[in-house]
């Protein structure tokens, strides 16, 4: 008996690009001797096995073929080439609830999705209450499913895929539904595969999650599969391709003592700004008398490379480049954190931190530099910076961007609140 559940060879998936309609009805007739398309290949030549029990993830930035290659493993679509074996029953978080019927009920959607997947009526009926019970949308389930809200439609979607009791679980981006308090149930229940050795296949790009649950990471970038191994090492690897390194230099560098600072030195080359290598904000909320400029801001994680995403417990370090448009005293350089709702999570400014500049010339640059170990939780965070002053006794902002940056904050532990304290635990017999 093989342990392998999940066998892919030489997968590829090709679409033909046309320029116009015309094109496309001229080559599906066949009414061409030319080639009127542009081949795009989503999934070039893929390779992988997933063994039975294991929990692998799959990263990539935008358009490596992530979905692509779970809906084919799933079915959906259909590959140009080469072949998909499947050792198990799937149960698949892709698009949640695709299936459902509008006008039908919760109920009635539950067995039509029952019996889409393969299950009998009686099947079914064994596991009702375990759905009804995970949904959490009271006497909802007896109307029909166009009178949700969204929040009860993803509930009950995801309950009906994640209790039909599967041998394989395929995952794209669907843990994070509903409010807090189900989210909780889903990774309860995530978790909870993962204890009776379940094949999971997982898809996010929430590299906590990645790191946390996966035993092995599979990284695709343009369709081709670039690496694969444990998650630290394919986050940290994934981080150097966001940031423009193709696989091959990255990879050359990794096992180099020095590679680090080629990293930082190929980053920096030709003049490229720290910011050109982040994930800005496009609507950023920026203003000020324009006494000063922040020309640039970066990211460093503990190599020095230029990043959005920060592993937790490692050292960082935030900078901004500023040029004054004018003579200025003791300007005031910030940063802050805040959650996705809002909230100022921590941040700190160098009047805070007694490091005063004293007069600033028209025409002076400056780069103010914060290091700090990072102890925030895993998630994603925003951050904003500014320069300001004191004029006369009055505060005066020279230049903000609030919510400039989107950071992620990589993590395989999370405790209680917005930041670790580190403790030391001890649990002794006596």
């Amino acid at each position: 008996m093989s342990d392998i559940a999940i066998k892919v060879e030489h997968l590829t998936k090709m679409y033909k690009l046309f320029d116009k309609p015309s094109d496309r009805l001229k080559d599906a007739l066949g009414l061409s001797k030319q080639q009127l398309y542009r081949e795009h290949y989503a999934l070039n030549d893929i390779n992988m096995e997933i063994k039975k029990g294991e929990t692998v993830g799959i990263i990539g930035t935008n358009g490596s073929g992530k979905s692509t290659i779970l809906k084919i493993i799933t079915g959906v679509l259909n590959q140009t080439e080469g072949t998909v074996s499947i050792d198990g029953r799937i149960s698949a978080l892709l698009e949640l609830g695709a299936g459902f019927n509008m006008e039908y009920t919760g109920l009635e959607n539950i067995y039509l999705n029952g019996t889409m997947i393969g299950f009998t009526k009686e099947e079914i009926d064994e596991r009702l209450d375990k759905i009804i019970s995970f949904a959490d949308i009271g006497d909802f389930i007896y109307q029909p499913v166009k009178t949700y809200s969204s929040g009860m439609f993803v509930r009950l979607a995801f309950a009906v895929a994640i209790n039909i009791d599967p041998e394989i679980l395929i995952v794209d981006e669907a843990l994070s539904v509903g409010d807090v308090f189900f989210q909780t149930k889903c990774y309860h229940k995530f978790e909870e595969f993962k204890k009776l050795k379940k094949t999971i296949l997982f898809v996010s790009h929430d590299l906590s999650s990645i790191s946390k649950y996966c035993d092995r990471v599979i990284l695709l970038n343009k369709g081709e599969k670039k690496a694969e191994g444990n998650p630290k090492e394919m986050v940290n690897l994934y981080k150097k391709i966001m940031v423009g390194l193709d696989d091959k230099e990255s990879r050359s560098m990794m096992n180099d003592h020095n590679g680090q600072k080629k990293i930082f030195d190929k980053q920096l080359e030709e003049g490229k700004s720290w910011k050109s290598y982040l994930s800005l904000n496009p609507n950023v909320d920026e203003y000020g008398n324009g006494k000063a400029e922040i020309i640039d801001i970066g990211v460093f994680d503990e190599n020095g490379m230029v990043t959005s995403s920060i592993i937790k417990g490692t050292t960082f370090t935030l900078k901004s480049k500023v040029y004054f448009n004018e003579s200025v005293i003791d300007p005031i350089f910030t940063y802050t954190f805040k959650n996705l709702k809002g909230t100022d999570i921590t941040g700190t400014n160098t009047m805070y931190e007694k490091k005063a500049v004293g007069m600033v010339q028209e025409g002076d640059t400056y780069v103010a530099s914060f290091t700090q170990e990072m102890n925030l939780q895993g998630g994603e965070y925003l951050l904003s910076m500014s320069c300001t002053g004191f004029e006369n006794g009055d505060f005066v902002a020279y230049h903000r961007l609030y919510d400039v940056v989107n950071i992620t904050v990589v993590s395989d532990k999370n405790t209680v609140g917005f930041y670790d304290m580190n403790s030391v635990t001890k649990i002794e017999k006596i």
